[in-house]
């Protein structure tokens, strides 16, 4: 038997006016996701608990099967294990995103989808620049770094910059222990960016410069129990953010590194999909996650969402259905949480589920649909969202 846990994320969204009342899945032509929802299990779920802020760190812990209550630490340490950053018992990592402000507000949280090849250069100077022995500067994906702080604070709220798109940078400073300093890095690396060659030439190209860098995320390393010995199957985690990618590799599951696999709308999900049955071939469970629902959400465009849904059907849904013909198999589809595009940023709230299982109908003859009706039409709810895997694992 395999398993296969697919997060399209931040897909979940509410009806648009334009639309009549649709959302972006309901538009989207998923014509393989349709096929399999029709003798699926159909139902909603609470992936964050009420009391968390719906990131997709501690979202896609829970899906994975964590409770996030008791193994969450912050999304930094994740995402530095994912670059392989080995953490003192001392050190705290924060995600250090690359972002565009005009000097006054923060204009796109993710530096107008900036590649490796120009964010890095970026990242590495505010190491030589701004670094200290207590502070390192890792480069990571696009706008997506890390930073870590020897003997740093923990009890400081810093702002997600997607959350504040538009407004004033200066209103969303970090607060609390250690946050004069964290403030006058940020301040620093505006004025260290701000006229670097890259980012004249992205100005002259009518792109958004990377031009401050933005701390946030902040903890310390987490210790997740092991996935083999929780679920008795071995696997790996297909994924293109080092967020996911961190997660999967506290658990102790393979992560392979996907060529083409950006994190962005236009990513290689053919390669994806390959890759996922490639560990397939190796292992019984594989967690596919791929971000850009999520980042078309963030940027406020329901074409692109609905696009990207497509693709993953096309490229990944289709290919695993045709790739696992031979095979007994069990899959489980869900956002982890929803990204709605008219307000550009995570809200809380259950999203809806699919289980599908090769060998017999699961839809009990309930006519329910894959998309955000199914929150309200089914009477299948699941509060906990960190044992939604175990349905996964019953057969």
């Amino acid at each position: 038997m395999k398993y296969i846990l697919l997060v399209p994320d931040g897909f979940a969204d509410d009806p648009l006016p334009e639309w009549n009342g649709k959302t972006p899945k309901m538009r989207a032509n998923t014509p393989h996701l349709d096929a399999l929802a029709k003798r699926a299990l159909i139902g909603a779920v609470w992936t964050v608990p009420p009391d968390m802020y719906p990131g997709s760190d501690v979202a896609n812990m829970a899906v994975l099967g964590y409770d996030p209550r008791r193994y969450y630490t912050g999304r930094g340490p994740l995402e530095a294990l994912a670059m392989g950053i080995s953490l003192e018992e001392e050190d705290v990592a924060f995600r250090c995103s690359l972002i565009s402000t005009d000097g006054e507000r923060i204009l796109d949280h993710s530096a107008g989808n900036i590649s490796n090849e120009e964010a890095h250069p970026l990242i590495r100077l505010v190491d030589e620049k701004l670094g200290t022995r207590y502070w390192r500067f890792f480069p990571g994906v696009g706008y997506r770094h890390v930073m870590i702080w020897h003997e740093g604070p923990t009890d400081v709220r810093c702002t997600p910059p997607h959350d504040v798109v538009g407004e004033q940078w200066m209103k969303h400073l970090p607060v609390g222990e250690g946050e004069e300093k964290l403030r006058r890095l940020i301040e620093d690396s505006l004025n260290l960016l701000d006229d670097h060659p890259i980012n004249r030439r992205r100005r002259d190209e009518g792109k958004s410069p990377a031009n401050m860098i933005w701390p946030w995320g902040q903890g310390i390393a987490p210790k997740l129990p092991s996935f083999v010995l929780r679920f008795g199957v071995t696997g790996a985690v297909v994924a293109e953010v080092d967020l996911v990618k961190g997660i999967g590799r506290a658990a102790g599951l393979e992560v392979p590194t996907v060529p083409g696999a950006t994190g962005y709308l236009h990513t290689d999900y053919r390669a994806l999909g390959a890759w996922a049955l490639q560990m397939l071939d190796r292992h019984d469970f594989v967690f596919i996650h791929v971000e850009a629902p999520d980042e078309a959400g963030h940027q406020g465009d329901p074409e692109a969402k609905a696009w990207a849904l497509e693709q993953i059907d096309e490229h990944i849904v289709a290919q695993l259905v045709d790739g696992l013909r031979e095979h007994d198999y069990r899959m489980l589809v869900l956002p982890d949480h929803a990204t709605p595009v008219a307000i550009r940023t995570h809200r809380a709230g259950a999203v809806p589920f699919m289980l599908y299982d090769s060998r017999e109908d699961l839809s009990r003859g309930n006519a329910l649909t894959f998309d955000e009706s199914a929150v309200e039409e089914s009477k299948l709810r699941i509060d906990e969202g960190w044992r939604l895997i175990e349905m996964l694992f019953k057969a």
